[in-house]
């Protein structure tokens, strides 16, 4: 039985500011749309924030309207600005004085990014499949039914719950024929005081392999390091990797011993941020320390593959890591430069933008 794990950075569509050339080409409107909704959300404005809140819209270009290349300003109920001839002007004096939101602008994926990415899944030929990075179960489906089913690469069951992330990157499950999803248990309102935990979601999927076996496969995507202050990015990721620890402990107290912890961990192996998980104790392991690993000369999964770029994982509990027959990664889908100088993509990909992803798509052979 094969499980595998892939950032598919959205199916369909995603949103404009992150269907650019490259992650820097948006992180600076990412970063004011982050800032910007987190002072949103204060009770009171002060004329300190209300000065904050209008250079951020000027920013996002939403100075003159509601609606910009990037984003949009939802004022469903209750004005949050006007724009008389003097220029904008926020009215609202908290959050309760209005109701809306601040919405990325989508568009739809690339055609060759598509279908490069149903390569990428017709590939590994997983018999689990945890995404990272799609819009919601819909779109997996749509996937499933428009360009997998064609490929004779398509799935019985598809799963996924609405995490925490208003930008709409979701993670989910899925399975082939002969295998079921049980049970899930989510944990999207996890808290730490009165913040949720999770970027996303962490949801353990009870993995029905026949009428002996299961397994639990917990899904995540940790907190970016790409915007907010380096301290707040790391504390955050190490709060989520310390409840997806005790989330594992306690099944593992409970008697499950095939439990597999995948995604985008956004860190290093020997960051702080992960100890929880690779250290302190802890029993799990990384596919990329199997002795049956079938790797190449770079040691990361992310964009260009250095060992600063080693941020998806497949760790495995012991006995799963004692099943493990293979595993690997499959760097294919990722853009590996003009004429593939820095590694191998598929012929399709000309451009960056045809890219399956810029994250590498890791697999586990286990006998169960």
């Amino acid at each position: 039985m094969r499980i595998a794990a892939f950032n598919v950075e959205n199916l369909f569509a995603r949103a404009r500011v992150m269907n650019l050339d490259t992650w820097a080409d948006g992180k600076k409107i990412l970063g004011e749309y982050s800032r910007l909704t987190a002072l949103l959300q204060k009770p009171v404005y002060s004329p300190a924030d209300k000065t904050k809140i209008v250079d951020s819209l000027k920013k996002l270009g939403l100075g003159a309207s509601d609606e910009s290349k990037f984003v949009i300003l939802r004022q469903n109920h209750g004005r949050l600005v006007k724009r008389p001839a003097s220029g904008i002007e926020v009215v609202a004096n908290g959050r309760a004085d209005w109701i809306g939101w601040l919405e990325l602008k989508k568009e739809t994926v690339n055609d060759v990014a598509v279908q490069m990415t149903g390569k990428v899944i017709q590939e590994l030929n997983a018999d689990v499949l945890a995404v990272i990075e799609a819009e919601d179960r819909i779109a997996l489906s749509h996937f499933n039914d428009q360009l997998l089913k064609p490929l004779n690469a398509n799935y019985r069951a598809i799963m996924l719950i609405d995490g925490n992330d208003d930008r709409g990157i979701d993670v989910g499950l899925l399975t082939k024929p002969g295998l079921h999803i049980e049970s899930i248990v989510s944990h999207v309102d996890d808290r730490d005081g009165d913040s949720r935990i999770f970027s996303r979601d962490c949801p353990e999927f009870t993995v029905r392999i026949d009428d002996n076996t299961t397994m639990v496969v917990m899904v995540n995507h940790l907190k970016s390091k790409g915007y907010g202050t380096p301290a707040v990015a790391n504390a955050r990721r190490k709060l989520q990797a310390k409840r997806s620890r005790e989330i594992y402990d306690l099944r593992r107290a409970q008697g499950i011993d095939r439990i597999a912890i995948v995604g985008d961990f956004n860190d290093t192996p020997g960051s702080d941020p992960l100890s929880p998980l690779l250290a302190g104790g802890s029993d799990l392991k990384d596919i990329f320390d199997h002795p049956q690993f079938l790797g190449d000369n770079r040691p990361g999964t992310y964009a260009n593959g250095t060992a600063s770029n080693k941020i998806d994982y497949i760790l495995l509990s012991p006995e799963l890591w004692n099943s493990v027959e293979a595993c690997g990664i499959l760097r294919k889908g990722v853009w590996g430069g003009v004429n593939g100088t820095l590694f191998p993509h598929y012929d399709e990909m000309t451009r960056a933008i045809h890219a399956a992803s810029d994250h590498a798509a890791l697999w586990a052979d286990l006998n169960l």
